[in-house]
């Protein structure tokens, strides 16, 4: 059981690093049109879409993926919960 903890967390620590990256290309426009902003994009845009839609943007800045590391800190939080409690 341990190993699959370790194999979680390190999905979720590669799912959140993707995201950042994702925000700092998003910086540098000509790094979206690479093939790895590409495959960030796809694997990236779904999970932050529906929080694009509910928060605006404040001005230039985009709040929104930042509400979406949190959101996907507390559900590994509560994943790792409920499977400790199994």
């Amino acid at each position: 059981m341990g190993y699959f903890f370790t194999i979680l967390d390190f999905a979720f620590t590669v799912y959140q690093y993707m995201i950042i990256a994702y925000i700092l290309m998003s910086w540098v426009p000509q790094m979206r049109d690479t093939g790895i902003g590409q495959l960030l994009e796809r694997l990236v845009e779904p999970y932050l879409a529906p929080f694009r839609r509910f928060i605006p943007p404040l001005g230039f800045i985009d709040i929104s993926p930042i509400v979406a590391l949190i959101a996907l800190r507390f559900a590994h939080y509560g994943l790792v919960s409920i499977l400790i409690k199994l």
